[in-house]
């Protein structure tokens, strides 16, 4: 009988040992775009799948729209550990390692093909790296496609000169101003969930973002022109914060960059499969849509591309255009 006790004793001692390796860790994603647009979509996929993956010990809870603060604000909550993933644009997070601003920098990329090189290659692996450097162990598990930024604008705009004086609302952060002030234009930055109510308003006069963001964000509705400028094309990277990083075991952190980076790839393709469609059907609606000679728009912010006063060194710009 003292035998069978011991026993027990035993077990219930290797189940209470087990516990903390079989609790479930909540994790909050966040960022600032619509639930019907692929980004949401593939991060709720992404949370369902890596708790699948490792049998329910992860419970990631996807916040859209803002919901958890502007961009701005999310990236910061990776510091302050308020968020434990999010998305964000290359110009936001090289708020803290200015360099890799340049993945949102106009005419960087020469089109999509080029981006996807990149975005596979050794220069992107090692801004990845410094960024990780720069900022505690922040980790980027993914990076999606995020379109080619046009612009929409009450006035039709057919060459640099019919920007002058334009009031262009751009993103908050220092980068997105380059292309506006190369052309004239007065940018204002504004943040993402108030550009609607901006431009109905009149306190813009234009914003500019892929046409997927145009037709979720509906700023179509209250814009009369869609020019075609494909000045930026943008990106967004699914950054994991350092604390919760380090955290993973190691086989939980190939899961969650395995299924991050899938998550990445499929956004990007309903991205690619939305543009392609998104011209016929916004001229279908009645808008203006405007192919422009996009030359002109490039030569003119070559100069502060490579600037010594540029986020980044020439060499960096050289490696991303000798990319094939």
């Amino acid at each position: 009988m003292q035998r069978k006790t011991l026993f027990r004793l035993a077990a219930l001692a290797l189940a209470a040992l087990a516990l903390p390796a079989l609790a479930q860790t909540k994790l909050k994603w966040a960022h600032v775009y619509e639930t019907s647009e692929p980004y949401h979509k593939q991060a709720v996929w992404a949370a369902d799948e890596i708790k699948k993956r490792t049998n329910g010990r992860y419970e990631i809870e996807v916040f859209p729209a803002s919901t958890l603060g502007k961009e701005t604000e999310i990236n910061q909550g990776l510091t302050l550990g308020t968020v434990d993933i999010i998305y964000t644009g290359m110009a936001f997070a090289g708020r803290a390692y200015p360099p890799m601003s340049i993945a949102s920098a106009p005419f960087v990329f020469r089109d999509y093909a080029h981006w996807q090189a990149f975005r596979n290659g050794p220069v992107f692996k090692d801004i990845e790296a410094a960024y990780a450097g720069k900022t505690g162990g922040q980790h980027i598990a993914g990076y999606t496609y995020y379109g080619l930024r046009h612009m929409t604008s009450n006035k039709p705009i057919n060459k640099p000169e019919d920007m002058k004086g334009l009031k262009l609302r751009v993103p908050d952060a220092p980068l997105f101003v380059m292309f506006p002030r190369a052309v004239g234009a007065n940018p204002t930055p504004i943040a993402f969930a108030e550009v609607y109510l901006a431009l109905q308003n009149g306190t813009v006069d234009a914003q500019e973002n892929p046409l997927p963001t145009i037709d979720a964000k509906k700023f179509y509705e209250v814009q009369k022109y869609i020019t075609l400028t494909g000045h930026i094309l943008e990106s967004l990277v699914t950054i994991v914060s350092g604390p919760s990083w380090a955290k993973l075991n190691d086989a939980d952190k190939k899961t969650f960059d395995a299924v991050l980076w899938e998550a990445s790839s499929r956004a990007s393709q309903d991205i690619v499969n939305a543009e392609n469609s998104l011209v016929a059907d916004f001229e279908k609606r009645g808008k203006t849509v405007v192919k422009v000679d996009r030359a002109p728009f490039a030569a003119a912010v070559r100069g502060p591309l490579t600037a010594a006063d540029a986020p980044w060194p020439r060499e960096l710009f050289d490696r991303i255009q000798a990319i094939k």
